[in-house]
Order: structure tokens, then sequence, then C-alpha cells
């Protein structure tokens, strides 16, 4: 048995298509034998564990410490559980993850730590203000570094990333896959076709004939929704067939969209399962970011929810490893030197959605992840 273990990740859209679908793929496609292992914080434990099980009864889900920076005593609770479960290997997502594995590997308890990077986390914390405690904001480069060079094998989720491990911290290895954030598997089972896409704006209150822009997800600060709010206000300014549809929460800059035009601004808050359904009303998906190195390294699942959904996505430049994808596959256009908008016909939708799922489901990286198996059983 190995671990899948998480840190502070609460349940929510990016949980269930890049940790959930991640364990049941392994377990039922490839005959793994891995255990989800979430740590959460007390703040709405019950609620959020029922969550987490709702979609994996099986899951382990374990109260934090209070103290984000007091996690090494979680380590307790893990040992709890490895004195249960008896794994070989663990699978540590994102840095504090994989430190709580190493306290088992230097207890001679498992033999294998993988790092699931998910992103430069020292530079997240800082840029974005993640974390705000002094003392692990001094240590997380220590943290950081040793997670990439001292495990036994690592996950990255662009060539980005792999490229800032090796310059920011000295590494030289070939010991790592690449999986980028792949598609939950709602997305792959999407249907492009003139009846659900008049559907879905008939849903919207929108015409056939109108032009729709959309952003789906959060409003976390790397996001840049100034940015955003200055790249849509001329474009809706040139007509009112210009519409723009946000599925997320509020943020400042939404809210003075809405204010300045009241009748081409949608805002909505739903379900991840409601997402793909609305997504498919729409021309183009918005992934605007600021040249931060949280987002230079980054691998955005909502871009393969885009194109899954038939969009052209507008992107920013040097954004992962996708500014470049999308100027090679022509299925977008960069920020700079998007000029004008036009309907996306149905045969470029589904060239989009074929696209996506020929290159971001999880399948796809059957491949990697079995070597991610196999280094557990070395």
């Amino acid at each position: 048995m190995l671990f899948y273990l998480t840190y502070n990740d609460l349940p929510s859209g990016i949980f269930s298509s890049q940790v959930i679908d991640v364990v049941k793929f392994l377990n039922s496609d490839l005959k793994g034998n891995v255990k989800l292992v979430s740590f959460i914080s007390l703040r709405n434990f019950f609620s959020n564990r029922r969550k987490i099980k709702t979609e994996k009864s099986d899951a382990l889900v374990l109260p934090m410490f209070p103290g984000f920076h007091r996690w090494r005593f979680n380590g307790f609770l893990l040992f709890v559980a490895f004195l249960i479960y008896r794994p070989k290997c663990i699978i540590g997502r994102s840095v504090l993850a994989t430190h709580l594995g190493f306290l088992l590997k230097r207890a001679g308890l498992v033999k294998t730590v993988i790092y699931d990077g998910r992103g430069a986390i020292e530079a997240e914390w800082k840029e974005y203000k993640v974390v705000t405690n002094p003392g692990l904001l001094s240590i997380i480069h220590n943290l950081e570094k040793t997670a990439v060079l001292k495990s036994d094998f690592r996950i990255a989720v662009s060539f980005a990333l792999v490229s800032f491990w090796e310059n920011s911290f000295g590494y030289v290895k070939k010991d790592h896959v690449v999986i980028p954030c792949t598609l939950n598997a709602a997305f792959e089972k999407i249907e492009i076709t003139e009846r659900s896409f008049l559907a879905a704006r008939k849903l919207l209150w929108i015409k056939a004939e109108d032009i729709l822009f959309v952003y789906s997800g959060s409003i976390a600060s790397w996001q840049s929704f100034n940015l955003l709010y200055d790249f849509m206000k001329p474009i809706l300014k040139q007509s009112v067939n210009y519409k723009l549809l946000f599925i997320s929460d509020d943020d400042p800059n939404i809210i003075r969209l809405k204010e300045e035009f009241k009748h081409q601004i949608f805002c909505l808050k739903v379900s991840p399962r409601e997402v793909p359904e609305l997504l498919v009303a729409a021309d183009y998906g918005l992934l605007i970011r600021e040249q931060s190195t949280t987002n230079l390294v980054a691998s955005p699942v909502k871009f393969a929810e885009y194109l899954a959904s038939g969009l052209q996505v507008i992107i920013s430049s040097n954004l992962g490893d996708y500014s470049m994808f999308v100027t090679e596959m022509n299925c977008g256009e960069l920020v700079e030197s998007f000029v004008e908008a036009g309907r996306v016909n149905l045969n470029k939708k589904n060239r989009n959605s074929e696209l996506a799922l020929s290159t971001f489901t999880k399948k796809k990286f059957t491949k990697a992840y079995k070597q991610v198996l196999g280094s557990c059983n070395q």
C-alpha cells in the first residue's frame, strides 16, 4: 500500500479532479493500492470531511494540529495511520505533506517518499501572501529545496517547473515525470453540438449571436483580476454583443465591470459538476495572469477545461507550458496579440475539445503514472 498524502487542501473542484480522481485512476486503471490521507483544518472539519468522503468513501480524513506552522505535530497522527495501514511509500502533495512523509522515512517506517510538486511554493507564499507566518516564511526555501532534492522521485506539473528546480535548487537528476493538471472525468463526456450550445445559451439568457467570454475558477490573488479588467473593458465598450460570464465568487474588479457594463456581465456561483454545461455556451476562455514566478511554472486546470469545452483560450505569455501550446496548436491567442473577437464555430470547438481529450486526460499519462507507482516498488 501507498499513501497519497495531502495537507491543508480543502474539498473543491481542484481537489476532486487533481486528488480524488487521481487516486481513483491509480487504483482502478493501474491496479495500485493507494490510500488517500488528507489532513484538513479543524475549521468546518466535519463538513469538509463529509464532502471528501462523499467522493472517496475510504479516504482517511484527519484533523490538522492547530497552527499551520506546527505542521510537524501532525506526524503523530500520520504515525498512527501508518501502524494501521503499513504503507511502504508516501506521495506528498506539495512541500509540507512531503516533509511529513520524510518524518516516517527517517524513522525507518517507509522506504520511499515522492514529491508531487504543484508549483513554486516559496514564490507562491511570498508573492501572494498564501502564508504569512514569519517562522514558516523563513524556512520555506529550505523546506522546498529539500523536498525537491531529497525525495526519491518527483512529479512536476510543468516542464517550466522542472527548469525552476534546476535553476533555483541545483536539481540535476532525471528522476521525475511531468504530469499537468488533468481533466475531471465530467469534462471527458462533454458533447459540443448546436443543440447543447443553444441550450446552454438559453440557460444563461444569452443570445446565439452574442460573443461570450468566460472566466471560470477561483478569485485567488494570482488570478490577476486587475489585468482581466484592463483587457476586457475596451472589448466590452465596442459592442453590447460582447458578453462576459464569471463562474466564480465576486472580486472588486468583477464588481467594477458589473457596474460599468450592467447588461453584459453575468456572474454565477455553481457546483463543479454544473460548470461543463455552462462553459459550452462560451466562445473564449480567459486565462490572464501577471508575470510572477508562481504563474511562470503553473499548470492551471482551467486551461484543459476551457479547451475540452471547445473554447479558444486567451492566455498571457509565459504561463507554464501553455502559452507556447496555444501558439503551436492554434487553439487560442496570446493576450498581447489579441485583436478582434468573433464567434467560434462548431468545427473549431470540436477540434479544441478533441485536442484536450488527446492531451489532458489521465489515461494520456498512464506511462508517467506507472513510473510513479514503479518508483514506490523499487
